[in-house]
């Protein structure tokens, strides 16, 4: 599978908040099925019912690569991700606390940080996402993907406006 160019598109409006991904990121780097060691995090708001799964966004121009003193975290451009670099990591949070996404964790027990990594390619997360609320896609396929979901919910609050005023 090509991973060059492939990102995480994640659509909050199919999201349940059944946590599975969580759950299977933990068992897949920790052998875990403990959610605080999950590179995913499903933020609630349950009086809404809204739930928004949270990861790296492995952003180009990564705030977490550039505040890290010891050099820990660089870009893969193989694989298009951040990478940390455990031999090299001091473990002083730097990462976590600039982080505009939350999308880095630090594990108190290992005295690690921590963050999505792929799966090398094949995200678990999206391989167990019963309602595709996660995806794994081209990146160049997911600006085409938010144009034609915000020019349908447009054409549906303007057909339910003209209705209404009929």
């Amino acid at each position: 599978m090509e991973t060059k160019d492939k990102v995480l598109m994640i659509n909050p409006e199919k999201c349940t908040g059944c946590r599975l991904c969580e759950l299977v990121c933990a068992v897949k780097h920790d052998g875990s099925s403990n959610p605080t060691r999950s590179r995913i995090r499903v933020m609630k708001w349950e009086m809404d019912g809204v739930y928004i799964p949270m990861a790296c966004q492995q952003c180009q121009d990564a705030p977490c690569m550039d505040v890290c003193p010891a050099g820990a975290i660089s870009r893969n451009d193989d694989l298009n991700r951040i990478e940390v670099d455990y031999d090299k990591c001091i473990g002083c949070r730097s990462c976590v606390a600039v982080c505009p996404f939350g999308a880095m964790g630090f594990n108190s027990i290992d005295k690690k940080v921590f963050k999505c990594d792929l799966c090398d390619g094949d995200p678990q997360c999206v391989r167990f996402c019963e309602v595709q609320a996660i995806e794994y896609i081209d990146a160049n396929d997911v600006a085409i993907l938010k144009k034609k979901e915000a020019a349908q919910k447009l054409y549906t609050t303007n057909h339910k406006v003209a209705l209404k005023e009929a």
